[in-house]
């Protein structure tokens, strides 16, 4: 699995649920997971499962937005995989 593999499987799977909620009620979901994991860094919870959740409904935000998460990465920072460096 790749980001793009992984965008592309939350979007079949929760596009039309994401849509009907629209971006800001997504961004709250994921603000609250943000929060869960705030509370398992702390040790009340899973870490792993958390940092799924965030991801998770980060890609719905990207999804919603047309954002295409591999890329805005790489654009980002490619430097680190031997690409140039954008400030």
């Amino acid at each position: 699995m790749n980001i793009s593999d992984a965008q592309k499987a939350i979007y079949e799977e929760y596009y039309e649920r994401d849509s009907e909620r629209g971006i800001d009620g997504t961004f709250r979901w994921f603000v609250e997971e943000i929060g869960e994991l705030a509370k398992a860094i702390r040790g009340e919870g899973d870490l792993e499962e958390e940092i799924a959740d965030v991801f998770a409904w980060l890609l719905s935000i990207a999804n919603l937005l047309g954002i295409d998460v591999e890329r805005a990465f790489m654009k980002k920072y490619g430097f680190i995989f031997g690409g140039e460096k954008n400030e």
